[in-house]
C-alpha cells in the first residue's frame, strides 16, 4: 500500500478522536446498551422465575398426586345399589366401586374433578401467594443494579479526576458485556441477581465517565443542552427497545436470545470506543475538582438531584410490580408485558429531544416543575386502566414528564458547578448518577413490598403525591447565585483554563521583555 494511502486512515483517526461529534456517539451508544440491558430483563425475570419455580414445582408434585389410583377404586359405603332383577348397578354417589368394574354394567358417574385443578378459564396464571411474595423477590433484583452502582460511583468519579474519562469509558464496556453474556446463561435466581449487580458497576463506569466527558468537551451553556438532550436520547432508545425487545424475543426465540444479540452489540460498542478514545491514554484533570462532601452541602444541586430521584422513582416501581400486576388483573400474556412500557418509552425519547433544546428557552426550572407535578398526575391514573389499551395514556404522560425533568437537570447539574465551583464534571455527574440509582434502588426494592402490603393502586397513589409535593421547590433553581469566592479560586488555580462562565486574568502582551515582570508587580 502507498504511503499516502496508509496516512488517510490515520489523518481520519485522528480527525475522529479531535471531533466532539463523535465522542457524543461514542457516549450515545453506551448508554444505548446500558439502558437496553435495563429494561430487556423486566419483561423476561416475572415470568421467567414463575415458570422454572411455581410451575416447576407444581409440575414435579403432580405425578406424586396421581401415583396412587388403585385405592380410587373403593368406594363409600352405600355409593351403589345392585340390582338383581336385571344385573345392573345404579350409582346414587361417590365414585364407581370394585363391584362395578368386574359387572361392566354400570352407568356412568358423574366425571370427577382431575387431582389438580384446572387453570381458570380468564387464562390467568395460579399461585396468588407466589406472585405475592415474587414481587418482591423481582424488586430486589432489580434494585441490586442501582445499590451496587450506588456505592461505586462515589469511587468512578474520583477515578475520572486521576486518569480521565477513556479508561473507565472502557472499563464499563467490559463489566457490560461480561454481565450480558451471564443472563444469558443464568437459569436460576441467584445467577441473574448477580449479573444484575454486574451491570451496576458497569453501568456505573460508562454513565459517570460518558456524561463528564460531554461536560468537558461542551463548555457552553447552550451545546452543553443540547448534547446532554441527544445523550439522553440515546438512554430513552435503549428503554425504548428494551422491555418491547426482550417481551418479543422471550415469547418466540427464548431467553438467551435478545442477551447474545446484545452482547454482540457491546463488541461492537468496544470497538467504537478503541478507535475514538483510545482508552490506554491516561488524561488526568488539569484542575482539582470540588469534592464530592462539598457538592452534597450545596442545596441547589442537592435540589437538582432530588428532582432526579423521584421523579425515575416512579418508573421504577413500575417495572418490577406493574408486570405482575398485569399478570393477576389483566391476564396478560408475556408479549403484553413490555410492550405496556412502549408509549413511556416512546414518549420519553420524544421528551429528551424536544427539550433539550427548549428547556433553556423556557427555563430550565420551569421545565422541570411542570415535568414532575405531570409525573405524579399520570402515576395516579396508571391504576385506573383496565387493558393494556388503558395504560397508554398514563404511560406516554410518565414518560413525557420524565424527558422533560431528565433533560433539564443534567445540564444544571454541570451549569452549577461552572457557577459555583470548580469546572470539573466527575464529581458533579457521580452525584447526578447516584440521585438516578437511588430512584431505581428504593423504587424497586420498597415498591414490592408496598403492593405486597395494601396493594398495587396505593403504591402508585403514593409515589405519585411524592412527585406533585416536589415539584415546587424547582422554583429554587431559577436564578441560582454564584459564589463570590468562584472567580478568586480559579484564577489562583488556573488562570489560562477557564470555561465560558469565568473570568479571565489580563494576559500580558507578547514578545515579553526584561522588564515585564517588574512592570507587572507594578501595575499589582
Amino acid at each position: 500500500m502507498p504511503p499516502a494511502a496508509e496516512r488517510v486512515p490515520r489523518r481520519w483517526l485522528a480527525a475522529g478522536r479531535a471531533s466532539r461529534s463523535l465522542v457524543l456517539v461514542v457516549v450515545f451508544v453506551a448508554l444505548l446498551l446500558d439502558n437496553m440491558l435495563l429494561t430487556v430483563v423486566v419483561p423476561i425475570v416475572p415470568t421467567f422465575l414463575y415458570m422454572t419455580e411455581y410451575e416447576g414445582a407444581n409440575s414435579s408434585v403432580a405425578p406424586a398426586q396421581t401415583e396412587p389410583a388403585p385405592p380410587a377404586l373403593k368406594a363409600p359405603p352405600f355409593s351403589s345399589m345392585f340390582s338383581y332383577f336385571d344385573n345392573t348397578t345404579v350409582t346414587v354417589s361417590g365414585s364407581t366401586s370394585a363391584m362395578e368394574l368386574v359387572k361392566g354394567t354400570e352407568i356412568s358417574p358423574p366425571s370427577q374433578p382431575p387431582a389438580t385443578s384446572p387453570p381458570p378459564p380468564s387464562g390467568c396464571p395460579e399461585g396468588e401467594e407466589f406472585l405475592a411474595k415474587e414481587n418482591v423477590r423481582v424488586g430486589l433484583l432489580f434494585a441490586s443494579k442501582a445499590l451496587v452502582q450506588l456505592v461505586v460511583n462515589p469511587s468512578v468519579g474520583l477515578l475520572t479526576n486521576r486518569i480521565g474519562y477513556h479508561i473507565p469509558m472502557f472499563i464499563g464496556f467490559v463489566i457490560m458485556f461480561l454481565s450480558t453474556v451471564m443472563f444469558a446463561f443464568s437459569g436460576t435466581y441467584t445467577l441473574l441477581f448477580i449479573a444484575r449487580a454486574l451491570q451496576g458497576i458497569g453501568s456505573s463506569f460508562s454513565s459517570v465517565a460518558g456524561l463528564g466527558m460531554l461536560a468537558s468537551v461542551y463548555t457552553d451553556d447552550f451545546e452543553r443542552g443540547n448534547a446532554m438532550g441527544i445523550a439522553l436520547g440515546g438512554l430513552a432508545l435503549g428503554v425504548l427497545i428494551g422491555a418491547p425487545f426482550g417481551s418479543v424475543m422471550y415469547e418466540f426465540v427464548g431467553k438467551s436470545s435478545p442477551f447474545l444479540v446484545l452482547a454482540f452489540l457491546a463488541l461492537l460498542d468496544g470497538a467504537l470506543q478503541l478507535c475514538i478514545l483510545q482508552p490506554s491514554k491516561v488524561c488526568p484533570e488539569s484542575t482539582k475538582g470540588t469534592p464530592v462532601f462539598t457538592l452534597l452541602r450545596d442545596p441547589y444541586i442537592l435540589v437538582a438531584a432530588g428532582a432526579l430521584c423521584f421523579s425515575n422513582m416512579g418508573v421504577a416501581m413500575l417495572e418490577p410490580t406493574l408486570p405482575i400486576w398485569m399478570m393477576q388483573t389483566m391476564c396478560s400474556p408475556k408479549w403484553q408485558l413490555g410492550m405496556a412500557f412502549l408509549p413511556a418509552s416512546i414518549s420519553y425519547l420524544i421528551g429528551t429531544n424536544l427539550f433539550g433544546i427548549l428547556a433553556n428557552k423556557m427555563g430550565r426550572w420551569l421545565c422541570s416543575l411542570i415535568g414532575m407535578a405531570v409525573v405524579g398526575i399520570s402515576l395516579l391514573c396508571v391504576p385506573l386502566a383496565k387493558n393494556i389499551y388503558g395504560l397508554i395514556g398514563p404511560n406516554g404522560g410518565l414518560g413525557f414528564a420524565i424527558g422533560m425533568v431528565d433533560s433539564a437537570m443534567m445540564p444544571i447539574m454541570g451549569y452549577l458547578v461552572d457557577l459555583r465551583h470548580t469546572s470539573v464534571y466527575g464529581n458533579v455527574y457521580a452525584i447526578a448518577d447516584v440521585a438516578f440509582c437511588m430512584g431505581f434502588a428504593i423504587g424497586p426494592s420498597t415498591g414490592g413490598a408496598i403492593v405486597r402490603a395494601i396493594g398495587f393502586p396505593w403504591l402508585m397513589v403514593i409515589i405519585g403525591v411524592i412527585n406533585i409535593a416536589y415539584a415546587p421547590l424547582c422554583w429554587c433553581l431559577r436564578n441560582p447565585p454564584a459564589k463570590e469566592e468562584k472567580i478568586a479560586i480559579l484564577n489562583q488555580e488556573c488562570p489560562l483554563q477557564t470555561t465560558s462562565y469565568t473570568t479571565q486574568k489580563t494576559l500580558r502582551d507578547f514578545p515579553l521583555t526584561d522588564d515585564s515582570d517588574v512592570e507587572a508587580e507594578n501595575a499589582e
